[in-house]
């Protein structure tokens, strides 16, 4: 039979007494839902439902050991998991806006610009559809000289005069909606960049702040 070394048994001797002591097991114990104490060296499947606490073999608490929890809780908390994990998502979207804002401009005069940029594409079509108007406006006075002849009796002027006066007004009426449109562009240019002064301005403020700690 080979025996061990000397040496080997020694150190077997010293660490088995560790070895023994990392080796004891938990004591459980919970209240149940009947509202008795039940012990056990392992959790405790009647207690699933509510905390038990895990203690050390000299009565320490380890730690409380939370329920298990139900599947509708367990989806709650997955419905939770996802908003959160959206919400995140949204912020570091946000901060990316931000940054990308705040690099494109990177003070007031910049943004202002661009604004500038902005509101000349709107003048620039303000002007066309001014052109436009007075074309038609020019184009409509020619017509009614011609129309001019069958004043007495409209109905009888041709029918070419008559499909040439309808698409005047026709031309005349899409020209003017194009221009209130190009009203409601005009504020919607506006608007977008005096929020986006708003938020540059607090995001300046913020970068200027950081700087100076």
């Amino acid at each position: 039979m080979r025996t061990l070394p000397r040496l080997t048994l020694v150190v077997l001797c010293a660490t088995a007494p560790w070895q023994q002591v990392l080796a004891q097991p938990s004591i459980y114990t919970c209240v149940d839902a009947q509202g008795r104490r039940i012990t056990s060296d392992r959790p405790i499947a009647s207690c699933m439902d509510r905390e038990q606490r895990e203690l050390s073999q000299g009565g320490n608490l380890k730690r409380v050991v939370p329920p298990v929890p139900t599947a509708d809780e367990l989806a709650a908390l997955e419905v939770k998991r996802k908003a959160e994990a959206e919400r995140q998502s949204r912020l570091a979207e946000d901060r990316r806006k931000e940054r990308a804002l705040v690099s494109r401009y990177p003070n007031e005069a910049a943004h202002q610009r661009e604004r500038s940029k902005a509101l000349e594409q709107v003048d620039a079509v303000d002007a066309a559809i001014a052109k436009r108007i007075q074309d038609l406006a020019k184009q409509r006075q020619g017509i009614d000289d011609e129309m001019a002849f069958y004043a007495k009796d409209p109905a009888k002027a041709p029918a070419w005069l008559k499909h040439k006066l309808q698409d005047n007004d026709k031309q005349a009426a899409a020209q003017t909606d194009a221009q209130k449109r190009q009203q409601l562009e005009r504020q919607r240019v506006n608007e977008r960049f005096d929020a986006e002064l708003a938020q540059l301005k607090r995001l300046w403020a913020e970068s200027a702040a950081a700087g100076t700690r």
